[in-house]
C-alpha cells in the first residue's frame, strides 16, 4: 500500500524501538541490543535489553547530520554514521525490518538537520528564516518508492535463487539440457549480473538522496 506523504511523515516521526544486532568491538563480534529511537531529541539509543531500558543508555548518536547507509554484504545490515563520533553498525531481523530503521533514521536526521539550520539562520534576516523554517520536509515519498523498490528487489532476489537452483540441479551429462550449457550458463550469470547492478544502482540513488544538499533560500534583496 502506497502511502501518502502526510500519513508516512506522521508515522515516520513517532518514537520507535527494538532489537538490533549490534557489532561491537568489546567482544569482537554481534550482540543483540535494545534501541530506541526519539524524534524529539534526534538519537537513536541503546541499552543491554529491553528490560534495562528504564535505566542509564549504553551509549546514544545524535542523528543530526548523520548518514544512515545499508551495508552491500547482506540485506540485513545498515552504518549509521553521525556527524561526530562513534558509528554503529547494526543488523535488523529481514529486509523489511533493516527499511523499516533506515526509513525512521532517515527522516529523524534530515528533520533534526533542517532544525538546526533554522536555529543557525535565526540571527540574519527574519523573511529568510521564515522561509527556511516553512520548507516542506524533504524526501518522504522518496522513501516510500525506496521501500517499495527494496521489495521488489528482494522478490527479484528469490526468482533468482530459484532459477539458479533449477540449473545447478539439472545432470552434468546426458542427452538431454546440462547444466553445463553454455546458455544456461550465460542466462544465470545473466540473472545475477542484472540483480547486482540493480542493488548498487538503487544503493547510489539513496547515497545521493540523503548526502544531495538541501535547498536554500536566496538571499534577501536589500535596497540600496
Amino acid at each position: 500500500m502506497r502511502l501518502k506523504d502526510g500519513d508516512m511523515d506522521e508515522n515516520l516521526r513517532q518514537p520507535y524501538e527494538g532489537q538490533l544486532i549490534k557489532f561491537t568491538n568489546v567482544v569482537k563480534g554481534w550482540q543483540a541490543r535494545w534501541f530506541i529511537l526519539n524524534p524529539e531529541t534526534g538519537t537513536l539509543e541503546y541499552y543491554l535489553s529491553e528490560s534495562d531500558k528504564r535505566e542509564r543508555a549504553r551509549g546514544s548518536i545524535q542523528l543530526a547530520g548523520a548518514v544512515i547507509s545499508p551495508s552491500d554484504e547482506d540485506s540485513y545490515t545498515f552504518t549509521v554514521s553521525p556527524a561526530a563520533g562513534e558509528s554503529y553498525k547494526l543488523r535488523a531481523t529481514d529486509t523489511r525490518d533493516r527499511q523499516m530503521w533506515l526509513n525512521r533514521l532517515r527522516v529523524v536526521a534530515e528533520m533534526k538537520h533542517r532544525s538546526n539550520c533554522s536555529h543557525r539562520t535565526q540571527g540574519g534576516s527574519t523573511g529568510s528564516s521564515q522561509q527556511l523554517s516553512s520548507a516542506p520536509p524533504m524526501g518522504l515519498a522518496v522513501l516510500d518508492a525506496f521501500t517499495q523498490v527494496a521489495e521488489v528487489l528482494e522478490e527479484s532476489r528469490r526468482q533468482h535463487s530459484v532459477l539458479a537452483s533449477a540449473i545447478e540441479d539439472m545432470p552434468s551429462f546426458g542427452t538431454g539440457m546440462r547444466c553445463t550449457d553454455s546458455n544456461l550458463l550465460l542466462l544465470k550469470a545473466t540473472s545475477q549480473a542484472t540483480l547486482i547492478c540493480l542493488e548498487q544502482c538503487l544503493s547510489i540513488l539513496k547515497t545521493q538522496h540523503m548526502s544531495a544538499p538541501y535547498h536554500q533560500p536566496s538571499p534577501p534583496v536589500t535596497s540600496r
